[in-house]
């Protein structure tokens, strides 16, 4: 796992430097430039050893034959089959690493393949037989990359701050993605903060030429639209457990250390079970965050660490606990800068703090159990649009009452702020309201909040890409099959993929998500609806199919939240922050909000009138990460 950057076109060689030294916490092992004068590309490497940690892995790497030459940020799984097909065609190889493979492959296959790869990834190939690159990301966007197309050519990184060490790229705010960020609490892609700046998508690929884009595709997307397979349920949950056990055990490989998160819930608690397994002997080394905080628990985020400790005592495996307390907050500001695009919540300082223990304890690599919820369902929305059918036959005028009645439920609790948000949009029809279950705030209550010119700009603004990625499928998919579309190809890849792999790379720390094997994830959703989200019961077939491994305590618990104490952290502990990063000066000088709307929003907020406290998170979010990224003349903390 490692920091990648680069460009095509008129460019100063120093830039590489300048890139790596901005990447260098994604690749403390190494790191390395390629600059070709002729066809003015450049690569750049920061590198972080797991497997081949000899010299003969170092990157850029080029070919035995000097053809093509390639960085690269990630693992492939499939990589020594891959490589004895190689072989076996009369490719040569001078190291025992998976990057050597990705080049021969190349030089083999050309853009296809993409096709005969199974891993996390995010590679560029410079081919010196036509002045080109080829730019790829992986199907699930597990690995992240930022790219510029600017009047000097084509810029790359795997992170932003190292993009932005290119000060020509312009830092103009991309107004559209504000919008989207107070809806959503992140950005979809293929947008960032700045309109110059784009993220290239899951499953993507560019051809760069002459320092332009030539063409860009999409050469993998999520099945969601496959046809079911009528499993009898046995077979189901026999394949599910078949499949899930060789992703885990394709993801231990590596020479270095393995460890694992453990949060004592269903998808984190199956992943531990099965590596453990397949270690044998060996114990496993886990880890796990404890809240010495007691408002968590009154949020809605139960008390995670029992069922951890159940679990690891239950597998006979290591459980490494770090504790925290309202002193977490003081994080805020590093979690802003790490994850390089403002995501308006408190869970990634988990991450971060589970992450620098993993690698205090010589831990570089943490198998994770994220995207169970995204594939198998389990997040509440599955289960309110499962109900749906129980109130969705009302006439729309009534309907249009439920959603009125809902918004007057006072947010004094979590059940209230259940019941409030899952009718608050049941006026809406079809995909506009599956779109609608990721809103954190109503577009209606944003107006007040937008700076004036903000508002008649956003009134008549482009479709959401949320709702046009559904534009794009069949109408006979199932609602939901569309919704979990939505998960995979938004909320997993903008959000929780994107915190977990920068606070995690933070701190050197290379992170697996074995629930997201294609070949898993090309199983699940071919299979009958029920066998995901059973009535109440999420992930129903995966449950069934760890019970000879975990505890029924375990297996049946209900879903709890993975964040912090944030609506009791913004009425007190940072409440000075917010009311300095959103005061009225702040706010005019930045021209995205209006200062007497936000300041009504958190008045109504701290005397609990509306739950508006993840949309001021927001707000925050976006000026620290403005102060961060624009104010300055390259991205910095300080």
């Amino acid at each position: 796992m490692c920091g990648i950057g680069g460009f095509a076109g008129r460019f100063d060689e120093s830039l590489l430097r300048r890139m790596n030294d901005a990447m260098e916490h994604r690749g403390p092992d190494d790191s390395g430039t390629f600059f070709d004068v002729a066809s003015g590309v450049g690569l750049a490497h920061r590198r972080l050893s797991i497997i081949d940690l000899s010299p003969r892995g170092h990157q850029p790497m080029a070919d035995v034959t000097g053809t093509a030459t390639i960085v690269y940020n990630g693992e492939i799984y499939n990589y020594l089959e891959l490589r004895a097909e190689l072989v076996a065609d009369g490719y040569r190889f001078q190291s025992d690493c998976d990057t050597e493979v990705l080049l021969n492959l190349y030089l083999r296959d050309g853009e296809k393949m993409m096709e005969r790869l199974n891993g996390i990834y995010a590679f560029a190939i410079y081919d010196s037989r036509d002045d080109s690159m080829l730019v790829v990301r992986d199907g699930l966007g597990v690995k992240p990359l930022y790219y510029a197309e600017t009047p000097g050519g084509f810029v790359f990184a795997s992170e932003m701050k190292a993009l932005l060490q290119e000060q020509s790229i312009p830092r103009e705010i991309d107004r559209e993605c504000v919008r989207h960020h107070l809806l959503y609490l992140w950005t979809p892609s293929p947008l960032t903060m700045l309109k110059a700046v784009r993220k290239l998508e899951p499953g993507h690929a560019l051809r760069v030429r002459r320092s332009k884009v030539e063409r860009r595709w999409r050469f993998y997307d999520l099945p969601f639209g496959e046809e079911f397979v009528d499993w009898p349920k046995g077979d189901a949950i026999v394949q599910v457990r078949k499949y899930l056990t060789r992703a885990v055990e394709r993801q231990l490989v590596s020479d270095v250390p393995v460890g694992a998160f453990l949060s004592g819930g269903l998808d984190s608690s199956s992943v531990v079970a099965l590596a453990q397994r397949a270690m044998g002997t060996e114990r496993l080394q886990c880890f796990t965050i404890g809240f010495e905080d007691p408002r968590a628990e009154v949020e809605g985020m139960a008390e995670d660490l029992p069922y951890a400790q159940r679990v690891a005592e239950y597998l006979g495996v290591d459980l490494h606990t770090i504790y925290v307390g309202p002193e977490m907050v003081d994080e805020l500001q590093n979690m802003v800068f790490h994850l390089d695009e403002p995501q308006a919540d408190p869970a990634p300082i988990n991450a971060l703090f589970i992450s620098r223990l993993a690698r205090e304890n010589g831990i570089k690599v943490l198998l994770s159990g994220a995207g169970g919820d995204d594939i198998f369902t389990g997040y509440r929305r599955h289960r309110a649009l499962m109900i749906e059918p129980l109130w969705g036959w009302l006439p729309e005028s009534a309907r249009g009452h439920l959603s009125w009645a809902a918004k007057q439920v006072p947010p004094s609790n979590e059940l209230q702020r259940r019941l409030s948000k899952a009718f608050r949009y049941a006026d809406l029809d079809g995909d506009e309201r599956i779109a609608s279950y990721f809103q954190w705030i109503g577009a209606d209550q944003l107006s007040s909040v937008f700076h004036p010119s903000l508002r008649e700009e956003f009134e008549s603004g482009p479709r959401s890409p949320v709702l046009r990625s559904l534009d794009e499928l069949s109408g006979d998919i199932p609602k939901l099959n569309r919704m979990l579309y939505l998960e995979a190809k938004y909320f997993l890849a903008d959000h929780n993929l994107n915190y977990v792999d920068k606070v995690s790379m933070a701190h050197g720390v290379e992170v697996r998500v074995p629930l997201l094997d294609p070949e898993l994830i090309s199983l699940v959703a071919r299979m009958p609806l029920n066998y995901k989200q059973r009535g109440s019961v999420g992930k129903w077939v995966l449950r069934r199919a760890m019970e000879p491994y975990l505890p029924r305590e375990v297996l049946y618990r209900g879903k709890t939240g993975f964040g912090a104490p944030l609506r009791n952290w913004l009425r007190n502990e940072l409440a000075p922050l917010v009311d300095d990063v959103l005061s009225d000066g702040a706010i005019e000088r930045r021209g995205l909000f209006s200062p007497a709307g936000v300041r009504d929003l958190v008045d109504g907020d701290r005397q609990q009138r509306h739950d508006a406290s993840y949309t001021i998170f927001s707000m925050m979010c976006i000026e620290l990460w403005c102060r961060m990224f624009i104010d300055k003349p390259t991205p910095s903390l300080n």
